[in-house]
């Protein structure tokens, strides 16, 4: 879906991640291959309310320095 809105136009997209509870290496590539592809297009794709199991994984990843969390999607769009 993600990429579907970025192919359509929309460069600067919010994940609202608020309703998932967990996070695998997986999921972290789905995102990381979005903020590929947003930037790519000359956009970019922020995050929004991760819960602390998600932070984990993207501190342990390293990937918190790429993705700058966001406390609701409201912030994230605006910022």
């Amino acid at each position: 879906m993600v990429r579907r809105e970025i192919e359509a136009g929309r460069t600067s997209v919010v994940v609202d991640l608020g309703a998932v509870t967990f996070m695998d290496s997986s999921g972290l590539g789905a995102v990381v291959g979005c903020l590929k592809t947003a930037r790519q297009a000359g956009g970019d794709l922020r995050i929004a309310a991760p819960n602390e199991q998600v932070m984990m994984i993207l501190r342990l990843s390293n990937l918190d320095r790429a993705f700058k969390a966001h406390e609701s999607p409201e912030v994230a769009f605006h910022a």
